[in-house]
């Protein structure tokens, strides 16, 4: 999963990027286009159930899945056209999976504001419309490129029939999320386009210290907006996340805890980024290593199988599957099966969030 940091210039993007990924990488200046090339870091997922499986098994190694946070330098109004540092960011979050929107909610006349005032909803609608607007152009050099290979090509008619009902409704102000087709033909467009407005955003409120504890009206504007989106809005305050950076486990629960948080900013992106995009986690547990394993919501097992290795797929066998909670509960995989808690599970099983799983294939 690859998360790309977008908004507007010195709004905090490159101080979450460095608290999020636990680095010094990305240059966190109080002036707007300090970040000019794209930074990006793989960070392990934290999960405390692997933590628990490692306790029983005590393998050689632990491997937490991972995402990947991307540092998108400062969008611009005019950015589609070449404002500011022009529209290369925008290509670099097309290879996105999830944009995280950073919003300042926060007032500091020492902080300089690229429009010169706070105002949430502004900053945000200027983001998302050179989303829009890169979209378009895109899509404009698209029909083009269409209509010279209609002529002789039945997919690529098909293809500009959508395309053309699509930039009418881009036309409109409306973002390609939003677009109804069901057509082979749309699907082919989004795969190869990789809209920037079909993307699944979420909202980064950045706060200061009393915003934390209590939203300011800046936070709730952007959740109000955020709701009428159907947007999750998390709150954060990127100095804060930022001194946790070299923190010990207990030493950031004690911080958190005396500012009214439950949970630190990279926790609360990854559990909303992974039900925004419909993941979960599947375990292997053994000697040599405990390991976590992402994977679309409802995939069947041999597709599961798939992401340790191609020939798992390939030559599926059957599954054996423990649930999290039973291999817990029984002390691990001996325990879980004279209890009668394995699961001999063949092609047609879909695997679930937690699932313990040991794969029987053919190579």
């Amino acid at each position: 999963m690859k998360v790309g940091i977008v908004g507007l210039p010195n709004v905090g993007k490159s101080t979450t990027f460095n608290a999020l990924t636990k680095t010094q990488n990305a240059n966190a200046q109080n002036f707007p286009f300090c970040t000019i090339e794209p930074n990006s870091a793989i960070v392990p997922v934290p999960d405390k159930r692997i933590d628990e499986l490692a306790k029983i098994v005590n393998p050689d190694r632990i491997q937490y899945s991972t995402i990947e946070f991307v540092d998108i330098a400062g969008l611009v109004k005019g950015a589609s056209k070449g404002e500011g540092l022009g529209n290369q960011f925008l290509a670099n979050i097309r290879e996105t999976d999830l944009i995280l929107h950073m919003v300042r909610c926060f007032d500091d006349m020492n902080v300089i504001h690229v429009e010169n005032s706070v105002d949430p909803i502004r900053d945000v609608e200027i983001i998302e419309q050179e989303l829009l607007y890169a979209d378009i152009q895109q899509l404009e050099k698209r029909i083009e490129r269409l209509k010279k290979q209609a002529r002789n090509n039945k997919g690529a008619k098909a293809q500009l029939e959508v395309a053309e009902r699509l930039y009418e409704f881009l036309l409109e102000g409306e973002p390609v999320s939003s677009f109804k087709d069901d057509s082979d033909a749309f699907d082919t467009l989004k795969k190869e386009m990789s809209f920037l407005t079909d993307k699944e955003i979420m909202y980064a409120a950045n706060v200061d210290e009393e915003g934390l504890s209590e939203d300011n009206e800046y936070v709730k504007a952007l959740k109000e907006y955020a709701a009428s989106k159907n947007r999750e809005v998390i709150k954060l305050c990127a100095k804060f996340e930022e001194d946790m950076i070299d923190m010990s486990e207990e030493e950031k629960r004690e911080f958190l805890a005396d500012l009214g948080a439950e949970e630190s900013g990279l926790e609360q992106i990854i559990r909303k980024a992974f039900a925004k995009l419909d993941l979960i986690n599947y375990f292997t547990a053994g000697k040599v290593e405990v390991r976590s394993w992402t994977i679309k919501n409802g995939w069947t097992a041999p597709k599961a199988a798939g992401v340790i290795h191609g020939d798992f797929e390939k030559g599926f066998i059957r599954a054996e599957v423990i649930s999290y909670e039973d291999f817990v509960k029984y002390g691990g995989e001996q325990g879980a099966k004279e209890a009668g808690k394995m699961r001999l599970e063949g092609k047609e099983y879909v695997v679930q969030n937690g699932d313990v799983m040991h794969f029987r294939f053919n190579v």
